[in-house]
């Protein structure tokens, strides 16, 4: 089916260009926002100067401060902050139609419960048919109309391939699979090694040093994903490899730049204390690392940037014991698709 009715939960820099961009291409978008000024913005000036600033948006978005006027679209984006995907979906339950897709934009992993952000929709909307979209996408250059790629995934693969063929424009192009848990992976994963390749770059520790951190994350992504049920095929696409290559090469990533403030000695109260916006690697990190010593996973790189933002360890120090680790083959047993 075509989805023509777009709700997109959600109007931080993502969310926006996604409204943008669906609405561009003659979609009937209306947009859930927190704060009542974007929504003023939205609807009065067509501008979302707090999140997306200089982009001038389609003025067909409509928006809304309650979730219930978003009862009868055909599919739903969900693009809070990660953290507060439980609170909001809560919220958003009772108005949503139930065979209208819900497709996860965030990219995260719960803290709390170090859920996936799927299985925090099975606890809060359980009958919901689930998808989730990633790749690598600055929220900026998609509002721009500059070309992107990512991957929409659904365990009803049918559906998964609507909703691509359904969202996909002249300038954004959709692939789809039915790897619903490597597709998030991909994307929450990329953003603790984009901490670390920023800390590489605000340390000034070299080129070398960045393709070492950037391959090793690689392999510490497929290991750690692999485990939780993740296909090799799917970390090596667009939601892991192509996401990890943007947000690990570029300070436009939010998470970069953290990292890179925190490789300049930067305190991490400081550096989110004059944010708007959410840097998710942050919090992932912490579930990461607890959901690797469950699964029998070894993450250094994750865990060296945990205990760098809980301030457990200097980024010196930190370095120095990756460093130090005792030499191995480069790809052991866990390590190997067929190992």
């Amino acid at each position: 089916m075509a989805y023509e009715k777009i709700a997109v939960v959600g109007a931080g820099a993502w969310g926006t260009a996604l409204a943008h961009s669906l609405a561009t291409k003659g979609k009937d978008v209306l947009v859930w926002a927190h704060e009542t000024s974007t929504v003023d913005d939205i609807n009065t000036t067509h501008t979302n100067p707090a999140f997306l600033a200089g982009v001038d948006l389609a003025p067909t978005i409509a928006a809304t401060t309650d979730l219930a006027d978003l009862a009868g679209r055909d599919i739903c984006l969900l693009v809070p902050p990660a953290q507060h995907l439980r609170e909001i979906a809560a919220g958003l339950a009772d108005h949503m139609a139930a065979d209208a897709p819900m497709v996860i934009c965030s990219k995260g992993i719960e803290q709390a419960t170090g859920k996936l952000l799927g299985g925090v929709m099975r606890d809060v909307m359980p009958g919901a048919t689930l998808a989730a979209l990633s790749g690598p996408s600055f929220a900026i250059e998609v509002a721009r109309g500059l070309p992107a790629a990512l991957t929409v995934a659904c365990t009803d693969e049918t559906i998964g391939e609507e909703i691509a063929l359904s969202l996909s424009g002249t300038n954004m192009r959709l692939y789809w699979t039915d790897d619903l848990i490597g597709v998030q992976l991909g994307g929450a994963i990329k953003n603790v090694l984009a901490i670390a390749a920023g800390i590489v770059e605000g340390r000034k520790l070299g080129s070398n040093a960045h393709a070492a951190l950037v391959t090793r994350g690689f392999a510490e992504m497929n290991r750690f994903a692999r485990a939780l049920g993740a296909r090799p095929e799917t970390m090596a696409g667009l939601a892991g490899l192509g996401d990890l290559l943007l947000t690990c090469g570029s300070p436009k990533s939010r998470n970069m730049s953290l990292g890179i403030k925190l490789g300049e000695d930067i305190a991490l109260d400081a550096i989110m204390g004059g944010r708007r916006t959410v840097s998710e690697g942050v919090y992932t990190a912490a579930a990461m690392v607890r959901l690797a010593e469950r699964n029998g996973v070894d993450v250094p790189i994750a865990r060296a940037v945990h205990a760098i933002v809980e301030g457990r360890i200097s980024v010196d120090d930190a370095i120095q014991d990756l460093m130090a680790r005792p030499p191995k083959a480069e790809y052991g047993p866990e390590d190997r698709v067929n190992g």
